[in-house]
């Protein structure tokens, strides 16, 4: 039986994430007002895009990528919907120290995620530092209610984005030209 090559979905993936996440960083670095294009690419790109292309890791066997895009995917549906759910009489509007607490979780997680990363290529070591990072800031600055905190995770936001953004870029730019187009750092125990 013939086996079909199956595409590398983490483009998909790491463009959802790292798009959404340069808009709304642009937003926390304080050039903008959160806008409905921040909604709509949390909702669509960043949230339903990165889970699809999450069950296709699923598909290709990859417990990591699985883990990372489904979860990341429903983060920006969680946000988007803490944002803008209705409240019933039973709840309140999450405040900023609730929402820093909701984003140190997502830090401990990005932690642990980061140390999967040291066995993959420096750019997706990077990205996950980045990460790690941003969660960290936005939930200090969340939690102490400090603004300048927030403006700065902003410019890291968008270093961690971009960084996403070219990592979906060389994996796709490398695979198609069958050569390094853009590096991304061999993967440790890598021969190459």
């Amino acid at each position: 039986m013939q086996q079909t090559k199956l595409a590398n979905p983490g483009p998909l993936g790491l463009m959802g994430f790292g798009m959404t996440t340069i808009l709304l960083n642009i937003h926390n670095a304080g050039f903008f007002s959160v806008t409905t294009a921040i909604v709509a690419m949390g909702i669509f790109y960043g949230g339903l895009a990165q889970v699809i292309a999450g069950i296709l890791e699923f598909r290709k066997g990859n417990t990591f990528g699985t883990t990372a895009f489904t979860s990341y995917g429903f983060f920006w549906i969680a946000l988007v919907g803490i944002w803008y759910l209705p409240t019933s009489s039973a709840t309140v509007n999450t405040d900023a120290t609730f929402l820093g607490i909701f984003l140190a979780l997502w830090g401990i997680f990005t932690a642990f995620m980061f140390i999967g990363t040291l066995k993959a290529n420096h750019a997706l070591q990077f990205v996950f530092a980045s990460l790690t990072v941003l969660f960290a800031l936005l939930a200090i600055g969340n939690i102490s209610g400090n603004h300048d905190i927030i403006h700065i995770a902003g410019f890291e936001g968008i270093i961690c984005g971009g960084s996403a953004i070219y990592l979906a870029m060389a994996e796709v730019l490398n695979e198609q030209y069958g050569r390094t187009i853009l590096p991304i750092g061999a993967a440790k125990g890598a021969t190459h």
